[in-house]
């Protein structure tokens, strides 16, 4: 073997050393696509597939400031108690809501399943009268009022449980086109129904509930609901 074939024969196996790591290299898998949030256009304006689920969900709400004064709600106005002489006076009544609101829907065997749900926070004074009684001070003042959870019903086709207001005001459109409904209360609003509507689609519709009540006086005392029900033509 002479010094020419020596340098030919490292020269090769340089080569094949260097195409045998080029032959094991790592290869990078290339991530896969994101799934964004998908438009769902069933149920209306709003709504969006939850991801991995077929179910439709729209969030919303509102945030609402009211300021009222005079002879409101109770007749007489808000008042307070006078912070120098104790003295009791008219007062505005002030409040400020956040509402949150949330909508499902999905397609099932028996239905379409839907849901809803509000949830109000407030703060403010109330309609209310302080007094001062034997030195003590009853007074109207702001605060968080706390969290009130106004629906929270699952309907299937016509049937409804959960949360809502009763079927005795919702059915006949509350008090109307009206812009106080306050000043004449007409009935009770929150209790938990089990709920059936029938909407025949030509204007006739009915309805038959079956409802717990609320507070210390309207909420039932027994096995025996609140039965409300009702027909109307439009």
């Amino acid at each position: 073997m002479n010094i020419k074939s020596l340098l030919l024969g490292s020269a090769a196996a340089l080569i094949a050393v260097s195409g045998a790591r080029a032959a094991d290299a790592v290869t990078v898998a290339e991530p896969e696509p994101a799934e964004y949030v998908k438009i769902c256009d069933v149920y209306g304006a709003g709504y969006f597939y939850i991801p991995g689920t077929e179910t439709c969900l729209r969030i919303g709400g509102y945030v609402r400031y009211d300021i009222a004064g005079g002879d409101i709600g109770s007749f007489d106005g808000a008042k307070n108690v006078d912070h120098q002489d104790g003295s009791i006076q008219d007062t505005w009544k002030k409040n400020a809501r956040f509402s949150l609101r949330t909508w499902t829907g999905q397609e099932t065997e028996l239905g379409t399943l839907k849901t809803y749900t509000e949830t109000r926070f407030n703060f403010g004074n109330r309609n209310a009268t302080a007094s001062v009684v034997r030195g003590v001070v009853t007074d109207n003042p702001a605060v968080n009022k706390g969290v009130t959870l106004n629906f929270a019903w699952i309907q299937l086709g016509g049937l409804r449980v959960g949360k809502d207001e009763s079927a005795f005001d919702t059915f006949i459109g509350y008090a109307g086109n009206v812009i106080n409904d306050t000043l004449v209360p007409y009935g009770d609003f929150d209790t938990n129904v089990v709920q059936y509507y029938f909407d025949a689609g030509n204007g006739f519709s009915a309805v038959a509930s079956l409802e717990e009540g609320s507070g210390t006086v309207g909420t039932i005392d027994s096995y025996v609901p609140h039965v409300v029900g009702g027909v109307k033509y439009t």
